[in-house]
């Protein structure tokens, strides 16, 4: 490694696209909602048996959002449970060619 020199690459701004997912978008507006539960539950010093006892979601489901298993989720599910957190989520929507369809398209 010495003496080589490393290529710096600037992220998209989304993770899960730079890595190639499928679905990159969608997972990193799920990672948003999480990260926004768990600041919820830490907020309110809940841990996932008493988050669970205010809300009425499991205790389980708690535990996969806090350890980012967030493949049973969907996005409603998601605002669902920060809504019976106390939390309203605001979405707001910008969509952008993306580059492979722009250069597709090209003549």
């Amino acid at each position: 490694m010495k003496g080589e020199e490393l290529e710096v690459v600037r992220g998209s701004g989304n993770v899960f696209r730079d890595l190639g997912r499928k679905n990159a978008d969608a997972e990193q507006f799920k990672a948003i909602l999480a990260a926004e539960i768990i600041k919820a539950l830490n907020r309110d010093r809940l841990t996932v048996r008493a988050a669970q006892a205010r809300t009425g979601i499991a205790a389980a489901d708690f535990s996969r959002i806090r350890n980012a298993d967030l493949g049973r989720f969907t996005v409603d599910r998601l605002i669902s449970i920060l809504n019976r957190l106390g939390s309203r989520v605001e979405v707001k929507v910008r969509v952008h060619r993306a580059e492979s369809v722009a250069q597709e398209a090209r003549p």
